[in-house]
């Protein structure tokens, strides 16, 4: 399809879209509150959702890949997660002062989080791998943190460094005292760890996504996962698994269950608050101590880590996350994402091969990643992570929602809501965008 074709097709398919994004661009920066919701010429504006669909402002459907952000492991607008929010409203938004939710929600993820002892609620995932840092820095008497290329830990100034290259330079407005503090190192390496521990000296805490950089567009082992375990554990540094994505997800107690690796501290968000704003940091009883008031003025004013949050555990969100985790124990609502998933990637695998084009569509539970022109297993780690921010998956993202499909980037996430039709309108979306390309470029 030619630019000028498509984007007079994109202009005639979201006419109020392009409205609401000219209003957007007088008073948000580039018209949008979240840098992967940019999309030129304009992303969709969304007006409603429902089970695996969502609907925009001129009425289009679209099979939804997006899920929350990876939030929404039981689908939009889920009847338990209405009517639980909807009779919480009505007893009020915000208590000023502890309720009995907050209690029974972090009951239930220390009943499916094998390392959550004790657990600390916060407003976002960003927050929670910013409290577990902390937390660990206070409770080994050392100050820096080892992460990996590629992995993302939210925004706050210590993770935002190496996002693709272990030594790039901080992002604009970053201290760079902070991102000193930071052993960037490649993914998936475990001898650069344990040397880089022996080596400075002063490594406090190892933070990692369990399911691979970037929710798995670098994909992980679980021989990586365990030997990083024991390195951690041998030199007393504090292993953080950043389950912000894959906590709840992979299974019921997240990648810890999934690949059998206990970590000291574990950082929820998304699935833990049920598509509600809210985060937890969780773990050993001995770390999370750090947290807690005792009757000595001395540990109070000078061990005690303070930590406030005016929406933390919010009664909403905490209403939320009850009703979503109940389901979540049951475990049938991974299995059947985690099923539908497989069956999405092995349909587009097909495509792709039937087409001759190079690539793979891989998966990791209810996660998938598109990956055009290279194969995982044999493409170097940053070329991943170009390839899913890059302008071929922009490309492909908008052919698709053309075509009724909304992917996040170059993939997305399933839920128990989508239907073997969801799978099936978004093989046939697939194969007509890559016929109609092939057509082009010959």
């Amino acid at each position: 399809m030619e630019r000028r074709s498509f984007e007079e097709r994109f202009n005639a398919q979201l006419p109020n879209s392009k409205i609401l994004y000219n209003r957007a661009l007088q008073v948000l920066p580039s018209g949008v509150t979240h840098d992967a919701r940019y999309l030129a010429p304009f992303p969709p504006y969304i007006a409603r959702a429902s089970g695996s669909k969502k609907w925009d402002v001129d009425g289009n459907e679209y099979v939804d890949y997006w899920m929350g952000h990876g939030a929404l492991l039981l689908g939009h607008a889920h009847p338990k997660l209405v009517q639980a929010v909807q009779e919480q409203v009505a007893k009020g938004t915000h208590l000023g002062g502890c309720h009995e939710l907050e209690i029974r929600w972090a009951e239930l993820i220390s009943q499916l989080m094998p390392a959550a002892e004790k657990v600390r609620f916060v407003g976002s995932g960003t927050e929670a791998t910013h409290l577990a840092m902390r937390l660990a820095r206070a409770f080994t008497g050392r100050t820096k943190t080892i992460k990996f290329a590629g992995h993302f830990h939210g925004w706050h100034d210590a993770v935002t460094g190496a996002v693709v290259e272990p030594d790039e330079d901080p992002a604009p407005g970053v201290l760079r005292s902070s991102v000193e503090a930071t052993i960037s190192l490649p993914p998936n390496d475990v001898v650069l760890v344990e040397d880089a521990i022996k080596e400075d000296g002063d490594v406090a805490a190892v933070i990692v996504e369990p399911g691979g950089g970037s929710w798995g567009t670098i994909p992980t082992t679980a021989e990586f996962l365990r030997e990083l375990r024991r390195v951690t554990a041998d030199n007393e540094v504090v292993l953080i698994f950043d389950e912000v994505v894959t906590g709840f997800r992979l299974a019921p107690g997240g990648a810890q269950e999934y690949y059998g690796v206990v970590p000291d501290l574990v950082c929820l968000a998304k699935v833990v608050a049920g598509g509600l704003p809210g985060g937890a940091v969780a773990g050993r009883r001995e770390i999370m101590e750090l947290l807690e008031f005792k009757d000595d003025l001395d540990w109070n004013r000078r061990r005690k880590i303070p930590h406030q949050g005016t929406f933390n555990a919010n009664p909403l969100s905490a209403a939320a996350g009850v009703a979503v985790l109940e389901e979540v124990a049951k475990g049938d609502c991974i299995r059947q994402a985690n099923g539908l998933c497989g069956q999405l990637a092995d349909g587009m695998n097909e495509v792709l091969q039937q087409a001759g084009i190079p690539g793979q569509v891989y998966v990791l539970g209810s996660m998938f990643h598109i990956a055009l022109e290279v194969e995982p297993a044999d493409a170097d780690y940053k070329r991943l992570v170009e390839l899913a921010k890059g302008p071929k998956a922009s490309e492909l993202r908008r052919a698709m929602l053309l075509e009724g499909v909304d992917l996040m980037r170059n993939g997305g996430f399933l839920s128990a809501a989508h239907t073997a039709e969801d799978i099936d309108k978004t093989i046939e979306a697939f194969a007509k965008i890559l016929t109609s390309n092939r057509r082009m470029d010959r």
